[in-house]
Order: C-alpha cells, then sequence, then structure tokens
C-alpha cells in the first residue's frame, strides 16, 4: 500500500516518541538502542558527564552534560523529565569530524533536593540522542552539605610522663561531605609528615609515640568541609617528669661532734611540670671517730643537773594548769547577753536599749579591745570588724568545730600575716589546692547563728548568711573566693560558654540550717528563647556536675537562682564552687564584652600603643584588667562601651583609622586585626586584647586623633572617637577609681544587714501566717516584684524571711530602707505599731 508523503514525518514522530518512552525507562548506566541497520559507531558519547555535588546553603548547583554526536539531550532526575524550558543547549560541530556536538546546562535548587523524603537520595542524568539510537550518562547525587556544631567526641586534659605515649581522641561533628579533621598545637598546625613522633589515626585520633617536654601544649581538633570549620575545646597536655636523685657526694671529714656526712641532689632529672618530688632525705650523717673527735662521758654531776631542770619544768606546767582551771570557772558567772545599738538604722522608727539587768552585775556588753594581744568573751556574738579594726581568727580550732563551754578565743594579728595563716591552712586540703595564689580575690571571717555578710570588694560577689543559718552553740570560720580561669578547669561541652565567675565558697560540708545567697555577675542577655542556662557546682573529687537548670527549677531543690540582667543570686544550703554556664539555643544568644581602650600615662619614645580590651562585662573582670593596666603604667583614654556579641561562629575584628600621617604613622601591615570567635564565646581566656602601634613623625608631637572600630561580623559593632593629648590629657582617669562596696569584707551578726533584727523578727511573724485579706508575705513579693517565686517561697519554714534575706542580697550597702518600710506598712496590717520597737523589747 502507498502511503502518501506527507504522513512519513507523522509516523516518524509517531515511532520515535514510542522508542524514547521505552529507552527511558532502562536505569543502566549506558544503554544502546540503535535503529535497525544503523552504525553503532554513531550512538551518542559524552564528552562531559555529570558529577556528584553538594549544595552549600542555598546557592543552587549546576549540572552539565555534552555528547558528540547528538541531536538531542534532556536531562532526567529521579525518573523525572526535566522541563524542556529549565535546560540551557548550546550545539557545535566537531571540528575533526564534522558530527553534531551538543551541551546542555541544569540548575537544581535547594528546594528540589528537599522535596525527596525517605530513604531515596536525588540524582540527575543525562539521555542525548542520535539518529543511531541513544545512550545515558552515569547518574550524579545531589546532596545538601552541613556540619553539626557539637564535636561527637572532643579531646580531654592529660598530664603523662615523660616518654609515655599521649592518645587525644576525636569524633567530628556529624556531616555531609564527612568533616577532614586536623590538629593545633598552641594554634600551630600539626603536620605528621615533619614530626614522626606524631600521627593521625583513621578514627583522627592524634597519637604522641614518646612524649617529650616540647608537647606541653594545648590542642585542638578542628573539623571541616564546605560548609563550616568547627573546633573542639582545647585540652591542655602536661608533660611532667619526676624527679630522681643524684649519685651521694663522698663522704665528708670526720667532724669535733664525731660525725661525718655527705648529700646528694634531685637533679638527675629535676622534676618538672609539677612531677613527683624525690622521695627520701638528702642528707645522710653517720658517727665516725678520729684524731679530730673530741669524746666526752656524762659525768655524775651533768646528771644530776638534767634531772633538777626536768623537775622545775613539770612543776611551772602543773601551775599553769591550775591558774587556767581558776580563771575559767571565775569566767562561768558572767551573762551571755549582749546588746547592740546597731539595729537601730534610718527607714523604721528609731529605739533604745534597756538597761543592764540590776540583778546580774556580770552583764557583758562586748567591745574590741585592741589594747591587749589576746581577748576572751562569752556569749553568741563576739565584736564585728570594722574597716580600721584588725582581724580576728579562732585559736586552736577546727574549721567547723566550736570552742567547748561557748567561749570564743580570739588573737589579734597583723590582717597579712592572718590571711597568709588562713591560705596555708586551707591549701593542705585536697580541695583547696587552687586556691587564689594571692588574698586580694579572698575574704572570709568567722560566724554564729546571727549571721553575716562577706564580700570581694570591687567584684559584685558577695555571700550572705542569714541569721539562723548556722545552729545555733556552732561557730564556722567561712570563706569567699574567686577563681582564675587558668586556676581551675572548668571543661564546657559544645557550644557552652562561662558566663559568670568562677567563685568557691566554704568549707564545703558545713551543716547549714536556711540558705545562704551567693551574689555574682554574670555577662549574659538573659532570654529563655535563646539560652540553656545551668548553674554548676564541683563535687569534692574535682569533677564539676549541673546541679541547677534555670527554668526548670522545683521547690524541693538544694538551689535555686534569681537571675537579673547583671546579676544572678543562689540561694544553696551547700558551700562549694559555683559558675554560671549558657548553651547558645539560636545566634540570637547574647553575651555583653565591655570594651576598654587603654594607653601609657607617659610616653618616653616615638612608638605610642593603644590596648583595646574585649572582656565579660562583669565586675570582676573590669577589676583584673583595671590592676593589670595599674601595674603597666596604662590609662584608660575612652570610656567603656558596651558590644553585644552573637554566637554566630563570626569572629571579632579591630581596625584603626583617620590616623593623621603627617603627625603619625601606624605601623599596622594589615586593614584590621581579629580575635577569633571561639576564644570570646569559650569565656575562660582573660585579658583578651589587641594592640595598636602608632610612631610619630616628630617627637613634639602630642595631639592625636583617630578612630578605633570594634565589630562582629555580621553583628554589633562600636566606634571609638580618639582625640586628646597624649602627655596631659587624663579626662578619663577618674574611671579608673572602681567604687568600694561598702569598704569592710566581712561583717559580723546585725551590723551585715539594712534591716534591724528586731524589726525583721516582728516583720516575718506578722506575714508568714496567710491572710484572707492578702496582707501576708505573697503580696510582699508582688510589691517586690518577687512573685515568680512564690512556690521556692512557700517551700521553706519562713517565706518572708527568704524574701528579707533576697532583698538584703540585692540591695546591701545602699538598698532604700524607707521604700521596704512603705512596701511593708502598705499591705494593711491593723497593727500600726508594727515596725516600731520598744525599750522593754530591746
Amino acid at each position: 500500500m502507498a502511503v502518501r508523503p506527507g504522513l512519513w514525518p507523522a509516523l516518524l514522530g509517531i515511532a520515535l516518541a514510542s522508542w524514547l518512552h521505552r529507552s527511558g525507562a532502562q536505569q543502566s548506566a549506558t544503554v544502546a538502542n540503535p535503529v535497525p541497520g544503523a552504525n553503532p559507531d554513531l550512538l551518542p558519547h559524552f564528552l562531559v558527564e555529570p558529577e556528584d555535588v553538594y549544595i552549600v546553603k542555598n546557592k543552587p548547583v549546576l549540572l552539565v552534560c555534552k555528547a558528540l554526536p547528538a541531536t538531542q539531550i534532556f536531562f532526567k532526575c529521579n525518573g523525572e523529565w526535566v522541563r524542556q524550558v529549565d535546560h540551557v543547549i548550546e550545539r557545535s560541530t566537531d571540528d575533526s569530524s564534522g558530527l553534531p556536538a551538543m551541551e546542555v546546562r541544569i540548575n537544581v535548587s535547594r528546594q528540589q533536593v528537599e522535596k525527596v523524603f525517605g530513604l531515596e537520595e536525588y540524582w540527575c542524568q543525562c539521555v542525548a540522542w542520535s539518529s543511531s539510537g541513544t545512550t545515558k550518562s552515569q547518574k550524579a547525587y545531589i546532596r545538601i552539605a552541613y556540619l553539626r556544631k557539637n564535636f561527637e567526641q572532643e579531646p580531654l586534659a592529660k598530664e603523662v610522663s615523660l616518654e609515655q605515649g599521649i592518645v587525644l581522641p576525636c569524633r567530628p561533628p556529624e556531616g555531609i561531605p564527612p568533616a577532614e579533621v586536623e590538629w593545633l598545637r598552641n594554634e600551630d598546625l600539626v603536620d605528621p609528615s615533619l614530626d614522626p613522633n606524631v600521627y593521625i589515626t583513621r578514627e583522627h585520633s592524634l597519637v604522641v609515640r614518646q612524649a617529650r617536654l616540647a608537647d606541653t601544649a594545648n590542642y585542638t581538633c578542628v573539623a571541616k568541609n564546605i560548609v563550616a570549620r568547627r573546633r573542639s575545646a582545647s585540652a591542655a597536655v602536661i608533660v611532667y617528669v619526676d624527679g630522681s636523685w643524684s649519685p651521694w657526694s663522698k663522704w665528708s671529714a670526720c667532724g669535733l661532734d664525731c660525725t661525718h656526712w655527705r648529700s646528694r641532689e634531685c637533679s638527675d632529672p629535676a622534676p618538672r611540670n609539677g612531677g613527683e618530688e624525690c622521695r627520701g632525705t638528702d642528707l645522710d650523717t653517720r658517727n665516725c671517730t678520729s684524731d679530730l673527735c673530741v669524746h666526752t662521758a656524762s659525768r655524775p654531776e651533768d646528771v644530776a643537773l638534767y634531772v633538777g631542770l626536768i623537775a622545775v619544768a613539770v612543776c611551772l606546767l602543773l601551775l599553769l594548769l591550775v591558774l587556767i582551771l581558776v580563771y575559767c570557772r571565775k569566767k562561768e558567772g558572767l551573762d551571755s547577753d549582749v546588746a547592740d545599738s546597731s539595729i537601730l538604722t534610718s527607714g523604721f522608727q528609731p529605739v533604745s536599749i534597756k538597761p543592764s539587768k540590776a540583778d546580774n552585775p556580770h552583764l557583758l556588753t562586748i567591745q574590741p579591745d585592741l589594747s591587749t594581744t589576746t581577748t576572751t568573751c562569752q556569749g553568741s556574738l563576739c565584736p564585728r570588724q570594722d574597716g580600721t579594726s584588725p582581724k580576728f581568727q579562732l585559736a586552736n580550732g577546727h574549721l567547723l568545730s566550736p570552742l567547748s563551754g561557748g567561749r570564743h578565743t580570739l588573737h589579734h594579728s597583723s590582717p597579712t600575716s592572718e590571711a597568709e595563716d588562713f591560705v596555708s591552712r586551707l591549701s593542705t586540703q585536697n580541695y583547696f589546692r587552687s586556691l587564689p595564689r594571692g588574698t586580694s580575690n579572698m575574704t572570709y571571717g568567722t560566724f554564729n547563728f546571727l549571721g553575716g555578710r562577706l564580700m570581694i570588694p570591687n567584684t559584685g560577689i558577695s555571700l550572705l548568711i542569714p541569721p539562723d543559718a548556722i545552729p545555733r552553740g556552732k561557730i564556722y570560720e567561712i570563706y569567699l573566693t574567686l577563681h582564675k580561669p587558668e586556676d581551675v578547669r572548668l571543661p564546657l561541652a559544645g557550644c557552652q560558654t562561662l558566663l559568670s565567675p568562677i567563685v568557691s565558697c566554704g568549707p564545703p560540708g558545713v551543716l547549714l540550717t536556711r540558705p545562704v545567697i551567693l551574689a555574682m555577675d554574670h555577662c549574659g542577655e538573659p532570654c529563655p528563647e535563646s539560652w540553656s542556662l545551668r548553674l554548676k557546682k564541683q563535687s569534692c573529687e574535682g569533677s564539676w556536675e549541673d546541679v541547677l537548670h534555670l527554668g526548670e527549677e522545683a521547690p524541693s531543690h538544694l538551689y535555686y537562682c534569681q537571675l537579673e540582667a547583671g546579676a544572678c543570686y543562689v540561694f544553696t544550703e551547700q558551700l562549694g564552687r559555683f559558675a554560671l554556664v549558657g548553651e547558645a539555643l539560636s545566634v540570637a544568644a547574647t553575651k555583653r564584652l565591655k570594651l576598654l581602650l587603654f594607653a601609657p600615662v607617659a610616653c618616653t619614645s616615638l612608638e605610642y600603643n593603644i590596648r583595646v580590651y574585649c572582656l565579660h562585662d562583669t565586675h570582676d573582670a573590669l577589676k583584673e584588667v583595671v590592676q593589670l593596666e595599674k601595674q603597666l603604667g596604662g590609662q584608660l583614654i575612652q570610656e567603656p562601651r558596651v558590644l553585644h556579641f552573637k554566637d554566630s561562629y563570626h569572629n571579632l575584628r579591630l581596625s584603626i583609622h583617620d590616623v593623621p600621617s603627617s603627625l603619625w604613622k601606624s605601623k599596622l601591615l594589615v586593614s584590621y586585626q581579629e580575635i577569633p570567635f571561639y576564644h570570646i564565646w569559650n569565656g575562660t581566656q582573660q585579658y583578651l586584647h589587641c594592640a595598636f602601634t602608632l610612631e610619630r613623625v616628630s617627637p613634639s608631637t602630642s595631639d592625636l586623633a583617630c578612630k578605633v572600630w570594634v565589630w562582629q561580623v555580621e553583628g554589633d559593632g562600636q566606634s571609638f572617637n580618639i582625640n586628646f593629648n597624649i602627655t596631659k590629657d587624663t579626662r578619663f582617669a577618674e574611671l579608673l577609681a572602681l567604687e568600694s562596696e561598702g569598704g569592710v569584707p566581712a561583717l559580723v551578726g546585725p551590723s551585715a544587714f539594712k534591716i534591724p533584727f528586731l524589726i525583721r523578727q516582728k516583720i516575718i511573724t506578722s506575714l508568714d501566717p496567710p491572710c484572707s485579706r492578702g496582707a501576708d508575705w505573697r503580696t510582699l513579693a508582688q510589691k517586690l516584684h518577687l512573685d515568680s517565686h512564690l512556690s521556692f517561697f512557700a517551700s521553706k519554714p519562713s517565706p518572708t524571711a527568704m524574701i528579707l534575706n533576697l532583698w538584703e542580697a540585692r540591695h546591701f550597702p545602699n538598698g532604700n530602707l524607707s521604700q521596704l518600710a512603705a512596701a511593708v506598712a502598705g499591705l494593711g496590717q491593723p497593727d500600726a505599731g508594727l515596725f516600731t520597737v520598744s525599750e522593754a523589747e530591746c
């Protein structure tokens, strides 16, 4: 049957479409389906095939195919043809063979890949046509690249002996493509090809075959792929050397005392990096005989002399014991009542103190007696310390044990020798080996049931010991200590950061019947949606544990925390070492950094250094930098400013601009300096700063005008406009004078509280019982904006006492008693004379 010429193109198209449908269902990498009788050599072959690729963030990826000879090329992704409009086609002719060539490109977006659910991966391949058949390219897999933040395993600190092997494990965060791992030693890259003593295992662990002293360093595991670069917490490795004795020296000549000796030294090798000292003695002495030795024998008259001296010493000792017993019995009749007029303060109605009881001639009003070396007093309260009085300490007593009979013996000594003695006593216990090296960041006092307060000046750190927190009849010597981060290792996991100073109060293990309140600053911007905040406490074994997760407190917990904008107040009945740690839940988590600019007070050379410090916005960090700069002879040249630093993994950059070139020359070789993100976010590194060195063109140049910029990449920033005379401008010097926080580090008894003791007791007695009209402790908590802690207050024997204790901790020493009195009086109590104290009650 004849077919009309016009139908041939239609029949050919139908046959080609049917054939394309069959070829598209096949999944082999290269399939030939030639037309019968066609030349197989003319099947398309690919010059360029699509390759596996990763999508980084939201950037689409490009897939390219090129085949020869080819009349058509289409992409098929996950079994579906890509629309023709999404193809970018370029046609050409091969110069050598004259055959038609075609190149096709498509873009694949992140949204297309995310539409594929389940275990199936997203793939694409090309199908090319020619007159002889079709050919399929290899499959290209498209994956979304990422790298998690948290390491599956981080390296831990180690202490190893010399020539011992070291293994630092590291399991990088999960990621696609898998992360590559490298190691840093003190921020320098560890290259096993340059050091045969070091190699990295397939599991990414760093192995040091034989430890050397040079291997003492901070090691950091770094994981990176095409998306990001992550750093683990640094692990400190200390290689120590145990001491060993040198050979004995020769025996010395025999002396007049008929002995000779030999010596040795702990120097073969000497102990290093905390290694053990040599055991044994360094001096050996033995009897000898020689012509120089004078031999003597005890004569009868010498023996009689020794016996007589011993008899006299025994008699004197017995006489001393009798005198002590007589004196103690005479003192037993003294009355233990104490009158203290310090409970009368402004804000409440004044009262008077009752006179001494007529029937008791021994009533003792305790006053400091500075004319004697030793003072003995009886009763429940010893004299409080003031700014000029010398400090006192318990004599011959254990830290936790009261002296027998209720008597307290106080020794008068200098503050320096007393502080050194207290530190030396604590350092003999394992738990206190990491106390600060000096005493400027430590305070202590002796307390009984009347309570008191400890403060470390200019740090924002204090410990309030409420009345009745110490059991009656007990006397405790309590200390408060601020630790430097390098003295105490606080392990931080993942994205955790230190937000507060590390503070110790103790001794740990003392029995407390009421919670004490530890106050300390923090540098976190409190936002429940951005932070997961935890209170950490170190056990006596040295390990750290989470004792409180803020926002998930329960009344039955041993710890409770009142978090405010710049400070936190921790209720605890167990003393110990504490720190506030935060973990960012989003990039909106922010820490406050204090920026300070310092420069030399006197410039004797042409060079002039400007130091820019970036530290936590806490009083203790400010105190450390100010003390350091005073030693360096620096002065503040601009008012401090606050920068909000986010958990965005971006570094902090610093740069200097607009330096007048005719007067000064900047020696900075790059446009800006950087402080790495992890150095700041970790929170354990002190004195972070960058220095800008300027050089005067002429020695007579004294005026300096420039700008200093400090900013986080893609974050907050601050700009300082500097314009001053380097030889005589001291307008910011007064900012270095830190304000005093009450002056006295230790206050004992009623003097440590703003609220008079008797008035406090009246408030507690009146507001603790529930009142149907609402005139009870709940309304007081609401007036003082503490109503979010009602369940905690209600779990205590006296909720009102907890509220007043927290008010004391927050408002000492500048609290307004009049406002508190007005808040209490406004509760509508029927007793109008509730807050006055009569003479008969004193």
